[in-house]
């Protein structure tokens, strides 16, 4: 009975810490978020460039509709634009966490890679890549990418 008691204890303090842990790590619910390069549609906000709230940026896709429509190239177009809009927002290549590529054909994945490597840093992100289906990436870009971030 003694031990069930001492156990019942423990348990309890352990909830305790565990909840007040939790409680700190909460996010201010006064904080608002931040936008950039908010795209308007019939002068209706329809998306932004990135988003900030607290200590973490969400960079929206971007692609590269220019000629040359070759993937090394657009690649360089895309991962440059990524990082103006982590400057922009006070962050940096090398403070993502997760990166989403999105290519209009799978054959084009080498390429990507080559141009890719070695752009986040020695501690790289996180990535899925995906070749999209029907109609592929929007507009004439060959990939497209997202990322998140922290500043």
């Amino acid at each position: 009975m003694e031990r069930r008691s001492i156990l019942k204890k423990v348990l309890a303090s352990v909830a305790g810490i565990s909840v007040f842990g939790l409680a700190n790590a909460a996010p201010v619910q006064n904080e608002e978020k931040e936008v950039n390069n908010v795209t308007e549609y019939q002068d209706v906000p329809l998306f932004s460039g990135s988003t900030k709230l607290g200590n973490m940026v969400f960079v929206a896709g971007k692609g590269a509709h220019v000629e040359p429509f070759e993937i090394k190239a657009h690649t360089e177009i895309v991962l440059k634009e990524l990082e103006s809009e982590l400057k922009k927002a006070g962050s940096s290549m090398e403070k993502v966490l997760k990166v989403n590529v999105y290519l209009n054909d799978i054959a084009d994945y080498k390429g990507m890679n080559e141009v890719y490597k070695g752009r986040f840093g020695k501690k790289p992100p996180v990535r899925t890549t995906v070749a999209v289906a029907k109609g592929g990436v929007p507009g004439d870009s060959l990939v497209e990418m997202d990322c998140i971030a922290y500043i």
